[in-house]
């Protein structure tokens, strides 16, 4: 269960950053381009307000130039026709005075800088005088800076888009376009620019704030659900690629198993009728010799006792041949270096559904920090470690889940690898200890007792030993030492 959890919390990891590097690389990409957005409208903007006011430069110095007599009807009084958003037009001819000091003042910074000045203005209204001190006569414009806003090709709804557009002068402001107040949370976009005017040098401020609400969470939830669906083809597909390997090894480790116990179990035939068979021959022979001596029907009897003495040998020499053919030839001169902690982890990995199906979490001990190579037969050695596993296993079965407990320690000892295999199982009564690696013999109702028997058997071909004994306080343990490899490093 352990093994399971570390590896779903790892595919849950992979598609948490995943998904979020994805989120934040479509939230960052509609972030960019709401900012461009935002810098086109500005600038669009600022080029539109730039080109009204410089017409009114422009009207100041038309007039400037033409110069109409007193006398002419004040043609400049019709400019509020064609342009609305100049409210008045007012001049001064020689020897006259303004109706407002502030227009004097203006007048004065006009000739001194000889351009249209600002004589005052009433932002939060939106209104603002314009002077030009000309010879004989100067002329001021009343401008309505609200009717100076080309909504034609503005580039926003201005009741609709969340821009905030201002124009800003001395501490004052006029609300061109209201758009949504900043937000505490979120992202801020600026855009400050002067008009291009010196004699209006108003701000032209553009606020645009982006709230949480406004990321593209749609896309967003799609890049996460597609990672999903993709690692879990992934985690699919990669599961089925294990199980069909833990398939694979399992059945060849079975299709092993099978054959060693059918030569375990020819060999156990083969030691049990070899002297029966030979003391039946025994006998016929001397029965033969006997009715040689003095028996009735003397030819009869000597031909019997012949074939009886023909189908012993005969039989013997079947044995023979049985166990000779199903023996492992040439076992040792296939060993060679293996990790025994590698070996054990396979294992485990082999049976991890039978661990999970039986609620046992399996703990190993590697006591060396370097691995413990040894010399032995590696399909001999995992057969010996998977029939280990699965003793302990089925020993298990009698306790509550909750208290299973199956330890695996790997280390080393002198010039040997040991490995030991320890659960609390209901373990091994002390008479059976010395009876647990005789052939056919079990404690396990309907077992064979030929895998312990084939265990001791393969570890002996190896150079080895397998012992059990009494674990504590209860269970059994069970000890495998095979040589150390003659130069140990990386398999």
């Amino acid at each position: 269960m352990k093994h399971w959890w570390r590896v779903g919390s790892g595919w849950w990891l992979a598609w948490l950053l995943l998904a979020g590097a994805g989120a934040a690389w479509i939230a960052r990409a509609e972030l960019i381009q709401l900012q461009e957005d935002f810098d086109t409208n500005g600038r669009i903007v600022h080029r539109l307000l730039s080109q009204q006011v410089v017409q009114y430069d422009a009207v100041l110095a038309t007039l400037a130039l033409l110069q109409t007599a007193p006398d002419a009807g004040r043609p400049e009084q019709r400019l509020p026709a064609v342009y609305p958003s100049i409210l008045a037009v007012e001049r001064r001819d020689a020897g006259g005075e303004w109706s407002d000091p502030a227009l004097a003042k203006a007048e004065a910074r006009s000739r001194e800088l000889r351009r249209p000045e600002l004589a005052m203005q009433d932002l939060p209204r939106g209104r603002y005088r314009l002077v030009i001190g000309a010879t004989p006569t100067s002329y001021a414009l009343d401008i309505d800076l609200a009717a100076t806003v080309p909504w034609r090709d503005w580039p926003m709804d201005p009741k609709a888009s969340p821009v905030r557009v201002l124009v800003e002068r001395a501490g004052q402001q006029f609300v061109v376009q209201a758009g949504r107040e900043p937000g505490a949370r979120g992202w801020s976009f600026d855009f400050r620019k002067v008009l291009a005017s010196e004699s209006q040098s108003f701000d032209v401020v553009a606020q645009r704030h982006v709230g949480w609400s406004e990321l593209p969470w749609a896309r967003m939830a799609a890049w996460a659900l597609a990672m999903a669906v993709v690692l879990g083809g992934a985690v699919a597909l990669r599961r089925q690629r294990i199980e069909r390997r833990r398939a694979e090894e399992l059945l060849r480790l079975g299709q092993v198993a099978r054959l060693n116990a059918l030569g375990e179990l020819a060999a156990g035939m083969a030691h049990e009728l070899n002297q029966p068979l030979t003391a039946v021959l025994a006998n016929t022979q001397a029965a033969r010799r006997l009715l040689d001596d003095d028996p009735p029907e003397i030819d009869t009897a000597r031909g019997a006792m012949q074939q009886a003495a023909e189908q012993a040998r005969r039989a013997a020499d079947v044995v023979g041949r049985l166990r000779r053919a199903i023996e492992r030839p040439g076992q040792a001169g296939a060993a060679r270096s293996v990790p025994l902690q590698d070996t054990v982890r396979s294992a485990l990995h082999l049976l991890a559904p039978e661990f999970d199906r039986r609620a046992i979490a399996p703990v190993l001990e590697a006591h060396s920090p370097t691995p413990v190579n040894v010399q032995a037969e590696p399909v001999a050695l995992e057969q010996i470690v998977h029939n280990l596993l699965m003793n302990a296993m089925q020993a298990l079965d009698e306790l509550p889940a909750s208290e299973r407990q199956l330890r695996l320690a790997v280390e080393r000892e002198g010039g040997q690898g040991v490995l030991s295999v320890s659960d609390n199982g209901r373990g091994i009564a002390p008479d059976l200890l010395p009876r647990i690696f005789e052939p056919f013999f079990t404690t396990r109702e309907g077992g064979l007792g030929l895998g312990l028997s084939l265990c001791e058997t393969l570890a002996g071909a190896m150079g080895g030993t397998l012992a059990a004994e009494a674990a504590s306080p209860r269970g059994a343990r069970f000890t495998l030492r095979l040589p150390l490899a003659t130069q140990e490093g990386p398999a």
